[in-house]
């Protein structure tokens, strides 16, 4: 009986699948199954070109570096940055290019930038609190589009040390002390698109333990042209030296733009040796020389070294990382192999970075310096090895940032 019943029930599913059957031919058949692929692969086509296009905008936002003890607090809505600043009593408004500035500044006479830098700075001290507010740009002439700018300023607080007698170096001019200085803490605002006049309102802070620390410092502030590529373009920076200016409250500055010009944050004692024959350069890293306020026992230097060879661009190399010191050691000899002779032209790019163990990122930037030759120039040093081949030859050359 059970057998009988259970045949019955499949031939009764059978014989409703058969009338579950679409009534359509083959060719139908087929066509709406091209249709339905032909609108799948226009799906994807589509979502390709959105993901391209995504890919290919640029950030709107630079990444901020690092920090200790920095913070960052900008203001979103931009349009209240001046009444928010206009309401505090306590602000003096002064004109960065007074005479405490005509002696920093005497540098950037040789090219007019056009362009004001609006901020405030202000030391607490009982937080002992440093605060820096870069609030506007104003009055900034580019001859690019104004709709292709993309405006950020990057700040340095630069701790300047005593002048040193010695050693001179060839970049920072034989016979005259010079001042090194260290990179105390570094910032970034936020990017603002498509205006000569940008509000930021961007505020960044840092701890000084000693307010006498401030006659050694000065604030470095480089109003740039944002590129994805990093090659960002400097259109005018404003020096101001803390040491001269009573920031025990507010006070609200406003500087001119002027040339940028680099500062001198160590020494670098290289080796270099040409081998002809071989087709090698030896490129010798002996010793670094830098301004260490601050020892920290994890701190460690390490130099990074790229050679450009008649426009053919060889694999870097780097030293090992050696405990940062006021003379920092290494003696280490890295061997690069040329493709071609002669040398027409000829770079020698040394990046010298700084790392922590107990911080998040791993690497920071000191300074760096080139040694190079061209159809236009070649440098003192790359031309003795190439008189003096086979010998080493070792010079001192200043590290910049």
């Amino acid at each position: 009986m059970m057998v009988l019943s259970s045949g019955y029930f499949s031939g009764r599913f059978l014989s409703s699948a058969a009338v579950l059957r679409f009534p359509f031919s083959a060719a139908i058949k087929y066509s709406i199954l091209s249709l339905s692929v032909a609108l799948l692969l226009v799906a994807l086509g589509i979502l390709a070109w959105q993901a391209f296009r995504c890919f290919r905008r640029p950030a709107a936002i630079l990444p901020l570096p690092e920090a200790v003890n920095g913070d960052l607090l900008y203001t979103d809505d931009v349009s209240e940055i001046k009444e928010q600043y206009k309401g505090i009593p306590t602000i003096k408004v002064e004109d960065v290019d007074a005479d405490i500035l005509e002696s920093t500044q005497e540098a950037g006479e040789d090219k007019k930038f056009d362009g004001w830098l609006h901020y405030s700075v202000y030391y607490d001290e009982q937080q002992h609190h440093l605060v820096v507010t870069v609030l506007e740009v104003e009055g900034l002439q580019q001859g690019r589009q104004t709709s292709s700018l993309q405006l950020f300023v990057q700040l340095k607080l630069l701790w300047i040390g005593p002048e040193t007698e010695g050693p001179y170096i060839d970049e920072g001019g034989e016979g005259t002390p010079l001042a090194l200085s260290t990179v105390l803490q570094e910032w970034r605002t936020r990017i603002v698109k498509g205006t000569c006049n940008p509000l930021f309102g961007d505020q960044f802070s840092c701890i000084l333990h000693d307010e006498k620390e401030l006659e050694h410092i000065d604030l470095r502030m480089e109003v740039r042209d944002f590129d994805k590529f990093s090659r960002h373009a400097a259109l005018g920076e404003v020096r101001t030296p803390l040491g001269q200016l009573n920031i025990s409250y507010p006070l609200e500055l406003k500087g001119k733009l002027n040339t940028p010009r680099k500062d001198l944050v160590g020494n670098v004692l290289l080796s270099l040796k040409f081998l002809p024959t071989s087709q090698r350069i030896e490129v010798g890293v002996l010793k670094v020389r830098t301004v260490h306020t601050e020892l920290h026992l994890d701190a460690a230097l390490y130099v990074r070294i790229s050679v450009q060879c008649n426009r053919c661009k060889l694999k870097y190399q780097k030293t090992s990382a050696v405990l940062r010191g006021t003379m920092t050691v290494f003696n280490e000899v890295l061997v690069f192999s040329l493709p071609e002779l002669p040398l027409q032209e000829c770079k020698i790019l040394v990046n010298v970075f700084e790392t922590h163990s107990s911080r998040k990122s791993s690497k920071h930037l000191i300074g760096q310096l080139t040694v190079n030759k061209d159809k236009n120039y070649e440098n003192e040093h790359l031309g003795l090895i190439l008189r003096s081949v086979r010998q080493p030859i070792a010079r001192w050359h200043a590290l910049l940032i």
